[in-house]
């Protein structure tokens, strides 16, 4: 899971299994695999540096619980 910013400025957590593609238009549009779109304000290269970060992390050690300073 990973955290974005909306443009309202809430935060989320995305399951980032659900991500499609990923592109800017110029805004970064997240399409999910059930046809939702995302519209944030992470560039699209932070949502895939994001994402291969939560991967490493999870498939590192996946034994150990998550915690809030890991979004």
């Amino acid at each position: 899971m990973i955290e974005l910013t909306k443009f309202n400025d809430k935060k989320i957590i995305l399951n980032c299994d659900l991500i499609e593609t990923v592109e800017e238009t110029p805004d970064t549009v997240v399409t999910l695999i059930n046809g939702k779109k995302l519209i944030v304000k992470e560039d699209r290269l932070d949502v895939v540096n994001k994402t291969v970060e939560y991967r490493n992390r999870a498939f590192s050690n996946p034994i150990r619980p998550f915690v809030e300073e890991d979004l």
